[in-house]
């Protein structure tokens, strides 16, 4: 069996017994054949046309370069379309457009309005167009299916139309609240600036003249009292000593009477006076070597050198007259001395306005000495005061960079909302408008058409394998000699008679002409489904 099995196996492909098969069963294959493929024909008519219209929206770029106005709207184009997309095809809008276009009018009489719905987007599809370098969307189509193309059309710019609007409103809306956000931010970033703005301020109004800033004045300040304090002890001392002479000047000219007749006590003062003038006018110079002549210091040295030398000449003048007239120097007949009084009367007002001189003198070293502990305890303490302003003064800068970056931030924010509002930013446009459709988009009864070809085929091949198989008749020789396995000695021709030969003929023109029929009908209803489907 296996040898058989094998020889079987290794035999050549009989084309000629397969033909016997196709003129034998040539009308189990016609039959059947044009059968299916009139059947699938027919449903294909039988199913109602779905009519499909679709427009193509562009998404356009911005016509101001981001450059000089960058949007202020976050998310990606897809996930806002997508955002649309669910906002569109959301239940309430759906079953506005229903009714309003008074669409699905036979299912909205025994479905629910989910079901209705739920249908609708079925019927609605949506396509990406993306860029082939960069895969960035740049447009996206739109169809929608309707048994009637007029409606499709409609719904179709209807749902186009929706995207746009929609999408406008979107980018509009998040823009301003894009702005709304950041004024609200930069109104509490302007109070905290504020709030650190009064803080500063406050502490300086505190610790007025103890600020990093001020360290270098009360240096100054401070050097400028040591000098002061050094300058007036000075002249303090200067005083003293001048009232120190001024006082032994005016005793030395009261004693004067008591001794009349001694020459010695006629000059005693004078060279006291020069001694003092001499000393006077090297303290000019040593002043006037510092300072210019309108120093209060140089003036007022200058004015009591002018009186010591007006008192020197009062006092020559009046030991003159008391050597000129000696009789006069004793007295007078009221008892008053007859001495000049008028040095007696100068001497004792220098000696009252030195006596002023030290005192204001003292005062203004102890208003000194009172002033330089306050401004040595203020630069003691200007590192404290310097690291305390530096902390208050980094919140004021941290606040105040963050102002300053709101600030930039909410003008270019409202830049790009002027720019939505005015429709200049990214939008979509209809690049071809929602089309009318002419044939069906389903079904495809072209198809349908090559697919009832093949289902007529696949009958015609089953009805032939069948009848085959159950047919145990022997029709050639192969067969024979398998059955009987002996030699065949003669072989009888067949010989048909003039009937039979007539009837061969006569089925012979039937057949070519059914197989013309079938064909010709089959390019016809191929024709009608490509034309019209």
């Amino acid at each position: 069996m296996l040898e058989e099995a094998l020889d079987q196996d290794q035999q050549p492909f009989d084309w000629r017994s397969h033909l016997a098969i196709l003129r034998r069963r040539r009308w189990l294959i016609l039959l059947p054949f044009f059968a299916g493929w009139l059947a699938v024909w027919m449903v294909s008519w039988w199913l109602p046309s779905i009519y499909r219209s679709g427009t193509l929206i562009l998404v356009e770029q911005p016509t101001v370069p981001q450059q000089f106005v960058v949007p202020n709207i976050a998310g990606d184009l897809q996930e806002r379309l997508q955002n649309i997309t669910q906002q569109i095809l959301s239940r309430t809008r759906l079953l506005h457009i229903i009714e309003g276009l008074n669409l699905y009018a036979k299912e909205r009489q025994r479905r629910t309005p989910d079901e209705v719905v739920e249908r609708m987007r079925k019927d609605i599809e949506i396509d990406l167009v993306r860029d082939d370098k960069k895969n960035e969307l740049t447009a996206f189509n739109i169809y929608y299916s309707s048994r009637d193309p007029q409606v499709a059309q409609r719904v179709t710019s209807e749902l186009s139309n929706l995207f746009i609007s929609e999408n406008l409103e979107a980018r509009q809306a998040q823009s301003q609240s894009t702005t709304k956000f950041l004024e609200s931010e930069l109104e509490e970033a302007r109070k905290s600036l504020s709030e650190q703005e009064e803080k500063v301020r406050v502490f300086k109004d505190q610790h007025l003249g103890e600020l990093p800033g001020q360290m270098q004045s009360n240096l100054q300040i401070l050097s400028g009292l040591q000098t002061q304090l050094q300058t007036e002890e000075e002249a303090l001392n200067h005083a003293k000593q001048q009232n120190v002479y001024l006082e032994s000047l005016l005793g030395q000219y009261r004693n004067l009477p008591e001794s009349p007749k001694s020459g010695s006590n006629v000059s005693m003062g004078l060279p006291e006076i020069d001694q003092e003038l001499q000393r006077l006018r090297a303290q000019l110079a040593d002043l006037t070597a510092h300072y210019t002549e309108r120093h209060p210091d140089v003036r007022k040295l200058k004015e009591q050198i002018a009186r010591t030398e007006k008192m020197r000449d009062q006092f020559a003048a009046g030991l003159k007259s008391k050597i000129v007239d000696p009789e006069k120097a004793g007295g007078s007949s009221d008892g008053i001395p007859l001495r000049d009084a008028g040095p007696i009367m100068e001497l004792e007002s220098q000696l009252k306005v030195n006596k002023i001189e030290i005192a204001n003198r003292q005062k203004a070293i102890d208003d000194i000495k009172s002033k330089i502990p306050d401004y040595q305890v203020r630069l003691n303490r200007s590192p404290v005061m310097e690291q305390q302003l530096a902390d208050l003064t980094r919140g004021y800068d941290q606040s105040r960079v963050n102002y300053d970056s709101l600030l930039k931030k909410k003008n270019d924010s409202e830049l790009a909302t002027s720019l939505e509002l005015q429709q200049q930013g990214e939008h979509f446009r209809v690049l071809d408008p929602p089309s009318l459709p002419v044939k069906p988009y389903s079904p495809k009864r072209l198809q349908l058409c090559a697919i009832g070809l093949v289902v007529g085929l696949l009958l015609g091949g089953a009805t032939t394998a069948g009848a085959e198989l159950l047919d145990d008749r022997i029709h050639d020789e192969k067969t024979l000699k398998k059955l009987i396995q002996i030699p065949v000695l003669s072989e009888i021709p067949n010989v048909s008679t003039d009937t039979e030969t007539r009837a061969e003929r006569r089925d012979g023109w039937l057949v070519w002409a059914t197989t013309s029929l079938v064909l010709v009908s089959i390019l016809a209803g191929s024709a009608l489904s490509y034309f019209r489907g």
